[in-house]
């Protein structure tokens, strides 16, 4: 039987959640300290841990079949490599940022600026569709303090929460883009390999779906079930049983945990109570 090769991120921000995923997929990774490859157990599966920046070009290659890597990435060396899913972890942005002395207006006041970057080429076509030409400085690593030792007069770098570019006095003033982890696919998969790419994404998605929902059940009087049925997203219908009580029901469904307690509050205005909610730990459509 053929073994479907992953890459993953060999350390850093990517590399705990991949795993999490995987193992949250039932897929059980024998891997130990400083192994730059590893295998499932149960799941022909084999991990490559890799350098980040180097991973497209292995999907490119057909060295791997699948990566689970930062969009933001394949932006920059991996334009025509399919994503088959995104994964909502590790979720950043691609972002200009200048000294918070640096008066800036717009875009134009960096026309002609040295720029320092991991990202030249998202950088060139950024500031290209701008009709601008800026001056790339192309480091890795510690981009922050490039305006602090005079190398450049602005950055562009990966952004989360904006604490690193507090610490060196810059500040956040043009979004490139916005990233999160994805599940892309390399172009010369055989057809063996295919299916298991489509068994492994259909595990993957039954775990985004658990994690962005939760199972609600209630308490309801009869009267009352078609309202609170309006109220509820459901999958296919209501899950409706009677309790011993006479003209009251136990009410089960479905709840996305974004619209959480916007929800609540409108099944507890048409009646519902004793409002029980619980995780989902897998959700097979």
């Amino acid at each position: 039987m053929s073994t479907l090769k992953i890459a993953i991120q060999k350390s850093g921000r990517l590399n705990e959640e991949s795993i999490q995923i995987l193992r949250d997929c039932g897929i059980s990774i024998n891997n130990g300290n400083d192994q730059l490859k590893a295998e499932a157990s149960n799941f022909p599966l084999e991990v490559l841990y890799l350098r980040n920046s180097d991973i497209p070009q292995y999907l490119i290659d057909g060295v791997v079949d699948l990566a689970i890597v930062g969009d933001n990435l394949l932006v920059e060396k991996g334009k025509h490599i399919e994503v088959i899913q995104k994964l909502g972890f590790s979720k950043c942005k691609v972002s200009v940022a200048v000294p918070k002395t640096f008066e800036y207006n717009s875009i134009q006041d960096l026309a002609g600026l040295r720029i320092a970057t991991s990202y030249p080429n998202t950088v060139n076509e950024y500031f290209n569709s701008f009709g601008l030409s800026v001056d790339i400085h192309q480091i890795s690593g510690s981009v922050e303090i490039a305006p602090n030792i005079g190398l450049a007069d602005a950055i562009v770098d990966i952004v989360s929460s904006g604490s690193t570019l507090f610490k060196n006095n810059l500040r956040e003033v043009e979004v490139i883009l916005k990233s999160e982890a994805v599940l892309a696919v390399s172009p010369k998969v055989s057809p063996e390999i295919q299916k298991h790419i489509d068994t492994l994404k259909f595990r993957i998605q039954s775990v985004l779906r658990a994690r962005n929902s939760k199972y609600i059940l209630m308490n309801v009087p009869n009267a009352k079930i078609d309202q609170i049925g309006k109220i509820l997203p459901v999958l296919r219908s209501l899950t409706v049983l009677p309790l011993a009580q006479e003209g009251w029901s136990s009410v089960h469904s479905v709840i996305d945990k974004d619209t959480f307690w916007d929800v609540i509050d409108k099944l507890k205005e048409a009646g519902a109570e004793g409002i029980l909610v619980c995780p989902i730990e897998k959700m097979v459509l």
